[in-house]
């Protein structure tokens, strides 16, 4: 089977599935039709796929022209129907992994998906999991899920694999297509084969590893890593108001050091899918062997915090002009979790916003990326269509939680009553009287 798929892959006559066309699945997708491979898109969402089918684009992160085209030439089409499985031979699943309303994985979306696959998997198939989770899920729960639904024998029939995405939204460098890539499958053969098949379509190196576990792991460690980092940094913001300190300049002063030193920032929270909700899914798992992750649990409490703290930020610069947050105008600029993207999953803005008015206060915001949003109540909110003049001096006070640079911030800064800065947005302000920064 080996020999048979490498010489497949080769010459580019295999064909790819990829289960879940959102911001993983359709750039990966969208790769490996360019790169001469024919594939398929799997969805339940129907609205996606008439999309996709149409060449129309609703991910940042993919070129317009380049998924119109490769569906026009037929290298890329999309469908909701499953049994499409039985044509492909290289499939990945990119669906999420959230968690539920008890902070635990909820890997149902990732089950579902395996299950659906396994009804049509067909011998000779490669399967790689992409979807981030904690380590046993490929060995533990996708493999016999697959080997049950189709009657296959794992190594004999198929290869199984874990290939943790590396998706950054808004990152002008790094991509899909050139993103180092892990690759960690169940046998020396199958690593190999989903190896090979990685470095034919995409530019960033390949690196193998002797396991699926040890991929997961590598994934939760990268994101991990990130949120305790961001944790300390915020942790330290609080310390440093109270000592009339900016931990803004402690940390660019910080990163003149060229070793041992990275520069992580603080802000109003962490969001993303992967960076607030990954390091659960360890610490979930690490109970399993009880184990407690202090360190990731204590990271998670101080940047779960971040929002209310933001808030209650607002409150003492509201209090110096004599006014109180019940029954303020605030207007908020930036729902995004980040800078110049259109992604507001688990932002903090949003949280910041349902805490002020759930204080009484008035909100409205603006967010050139994002029209209109839906919070954590199922409600639509919609943003402004532009910020006029006087907007902003009506507002008693503007709150920045994402720094957008399509927002002249002189112009906020020179209209604007009073502004709390929760991304340092405004550091090249000069007058800055009507300016309290995170």
């Amino acid at each position: 089977m080996k020999e048979l798929l490498l010489a497949k892959i080769r010459n580019k006559n295999i064909t790819v599935g990829v289960v879940g066309l959102g911001y993983v699945g359709l750039p990966l997708a969208v790769e490996k039709a360019k790169a001469g491979y024919k594939t398929i898109g799997f969805d339940v969402q129907k609205e996606k796929v008439e999309m996709v089918n149409a060449g129309h684009n609703y991910i940042g992160d993919v070129v317009n022209e380049d998924l119109e085209e490769i569906v026009k030439s037929g290298m890329l089409s999309a469908t909701t129907d499953f049994s499409f499985v039985r044509d492909v031979d290289f499939i990945a699943i990119c669906v999420p992994t959230p968690l539920d309303e008890h902070q635990q994985p909820d890997i149902s979306y990732v089950r579902e998906s395996t299950i659906s696959v396994a009804k049509y998997l067909k011998k000779g198939t490669m399967v790689v999991l992409e979807s981030t989770t904690y380590p046993g899920t490929t060995e533990d729960l996708i493999r016999p899920l697959l080997e049950d639904g189709s009657g296959l024998k794992c190594g004999e029939d198929f290869y199984l694999g874990f290939s943790p995405e590396r998706v950054d939204p808004g990152n002008l460098l790094y991509k899909t297509k050139n993103t180092p890539k892990v690759v960690g499958a169940i046998g020396k053969d199958a690593t190999e084969v989903i190896a090979e098949m990685y470095r034919h379509v995409l530019e960033g190196d390949v690196y193998e590893v002797s396991s699926p576990a040890v991929a997961e792991m590598e994934k939760i460690l990268e994101n991990t890593y990130r949120n305790i980092n961001i944790g300390l940094v915020n942790e330290l913001a609080i310390l440093c108001h109270k000592m009339d300190i900016s931990m803004w300049e402690v940390v660019d002063a910080a990163k003149t050091k060229p070793y041992g030193f990275q520069a992580f920032y603080p802000g109003p929270g962490l969001g993303g899918h992967c960076i607030p909700l990954d390091p659960y899914y360890l610490s979930w798992k690490a109970r399993e062997y009880g184990f407690h992750t202090s360190m990731i649990e204590a990271s998670g409490m101080i940047n779960d915090r971040m929002p209310e703290y933001c808030v209650d930020r607002c409150g003492a610069v509201l209090n110096k002009f004599g006014k109180a947050i019940n029954g303020a105008k605030v207007l908020v600029l930036g729902v995004a979790y980040k800078q110049d993207i259109d992604d507001y999953r688990e932002s903090p803005a949003l949280r910041v916003i349902d805490i002020l008015e759930k204080r009484g206060a008035e909100v409205i915001y603006f967010d050139p990326w994002i029209p209109k949003y839906k919070n954590h109540h199922g409600e639509i909110k919609t943003g402004l269509k532009s910020l006029e003049k006087e907007i902003i001096a009506d507002a008693d006070l503007v709150v920045i939680t994402a720094a957008h640079t399509n927002i002249d911030y002189k112009y906020i800064a020179e209209n604007a009553q009073a502004i709390f800065d929760a991304k340092n947005a405004m550091k090249n302000i000069d007058e800055r009287d009507n300016i309290e920064v995170l």
